[in-house]
């Protein structure tokens, strides 16, 4: 019961007024766009936090090579052994048992207590570019553009399971809940975009059953909610709920919007709640996103020759779509954009599987960076290409099922663009390939690498969380991989 004389309370929450307006904030956003640009007979929009976010990092550490990155995620671990790192004793070696002396000790993920038999490289090496790279003939087209990137054969991880491995990748720790160097990167540097979310994520499957990607891999963490990545679609509506209801009229959108501004706005006011602030940013966004949304989807501006450079498919979630949709957020200001292509997982069948997603991966990858190079946008663009680890020399499995274990002691990924030096090769495995033995780098490095050329400092970008000046980098020594940048 309340006391005497006190006041009832008469507040409402949120989410039931949105419940029982039966109206969405999506169809409010085209009400305010269509009231700034004169298209509507209802007053001019109520201003929403439309104070531009300049980042955290403001002004930058240092002179930034890169403003924007793209990372192609070949998610369930692709095999160095097959793509980027060829492996002679391998191959001379093949069906013989793997010395003991190389493994004993050592984490192995499924071929724990099984006999340990060499598997040579799947397919021959070509060298390309004057540079002399030598490349995978599942990777042809990638192969041909060998000048224009660098391969770093020398990665290591720490988790040796996909999804502990994937944290590690985009959030610098095993620790779920922490925050995606997506959303790092924008709360650093805010986003050129001012009708699309700074950090976009997209996904394509192919070929075999996908590695799962949980949404928590982009998610913001303890930083502010306006920095967690937005999923995009890009078969059907390319973001869910953001389309207006039929027969909703203007001035009921306008009355909305209006309404939901002046509630937030008091609640903030009350309770100095940050989440409060998000939410309000957020509806302005997904006021913006209502027309920029459907422009950014339609590929009809695009040349044959563009689509077929990337063998992209309109309307359809294929990497090579996805890919174009990335150039496409960068184009328009996104500031980081993710696409994880799940298809990477070669326990068995990892002959007729890489022969099945080399090829749209390849035509995707090398797709995305000649065309980058052609519009001027490689320059300050950095564009990354791995997985969450590589695979093991040794085979699992037998006969045409055979396949590779995870493995995290020697692995490779390939960095382009952004201030990273074209032509370069850096670090070595030992001859099996298991080992990462010269110029090791680590996940923190490939971090505070990718944080250095968008201009911070990864040691000084911190945010205070639990007692502790949390970073991207974490509290282990990482450095700048200097000798791949230009």
């Amino acid at each position: 019961m309340s006391e005497p004389n006190q006041m009832p309370d008469l507040s409402i929450h949120r989410r039931t007024f949105l419940a029982r307006s039966g109206l969405s904030l999506g169809g409010a956003a085209l009400s305010g766009l269509l009231a700034r640009d004169g298209l509507a007979a209802v007053s001019a929009p109520t201003s929403l936090a439309s104070d531009h976010y300049p980042g955290a990092v403001f002004p930058r550490h240092h002179a930034p090579k890169a403003k924007a990155v793209i990372f192609l995620c070949l998610a369930g671990g692709p095999s160095h052994l097959e793509t980027f790192d060829p492996k002679p004793k391998l191959t001379e070696l093949d069906g013989q048992e793997m010395p003991e002396s190389v493994t004993a000790g050592q984490p192995i993920a499924q071929l724990q207590g099984k006999k340990l038999i060499c598997l040579g490289p799947r397919t021959k090496f070509s060298r390309y570019g004057t540079c002399g790279a030598e490349v995978s003939d599942f990777f042809p087209k990638l192969g041909a553009l060998a000048d224009s990137y660098a391969i770093v054969r020398s990665m290591v991880t720490e988790q040796i399971n996909h999804d502990p491995a994937h944290t590690f990748m985009n959030c610098g720790t095993a620790l779920s809940g922490r925050p995606s160097m997506g959303a790092w990167v924008t709360y650093g540097l805010g986003s050129e975009a001012d009708n699309l979310p700074g950090f976009v994520v997209m996904t394509s499957k192919l070929g075999r059953n996908p590695q799962p990607i949980a949404a928590r891999q982009w998610h913001s963490g303890f930083l502010p909610g306006q920095f967690q990545g937005v999923e995009f679609a890009t078969s059907g509506a390319p973001v869910h709920y953001v389309a207006n209801p039929p027969g909703v009229t203007a001035a009921q959108q306008r009355d909305l919007i209006d309404t939901v501004a002046a509630l937030e706005r008091h609640r903030l006011t009350s309770l100095h709640d940050p989440d409060v602030a998000t939410r309000i940013k957020q509806y302005e966004l997904a006021f913006r996103m209502q027309t920029s949304v459907p422009t950014l989807a339609d590929l009809s501006d695009e040349t044959p020759e563009t689509l077929a450079l990337y063998g992209a498919d309109p309307g359809t979630a294929t990497v090579g779509t996805n890919c174009l949709m990335a150039r496409r957020l960068v184009e328009r200001g996104v500031r980081f954009v993710h696409v994880y292509a799940s298809d990477w997982d070669h326990h068995s069948g990892i002959d007729g599987f890489m022969q099945e997603i080399c090829p749209p991966t390849d035509t995707a990858a090398a797709g995305l960076l000649a065309d980058l190079a052609r519009r001027g946008m490689l320059d300050d663009t950095l564009m990354v290409i791995g997985g969450e680890f590589g695979r093991t020399p040794m085979g699992q499995g037998e006969g045409n099922k055979i396949g590779r274990d995870h493995h995290i002691k020697g692995f490779s990924m390939v960095l382009a663009g952004g201030g990273i030096k074209g032509g370069v090769t850096h670090g070595a495995t030992d001859e099996f390939g298991y080992f990462a033995v010269a110029d090791p780098v680590n996940v923190r490095d490939l971090h505070a690498t990718m944080l250095h050329l968008l201009g911070i400092d990864p040691m000084r970008f911190t945010f205070p969380f639990m007692g502790l000046d949390a970073k991207l980098t974490g509290v282990e020594p990482a450095k700048v991989v200097k000798p791949i940048l230009a």
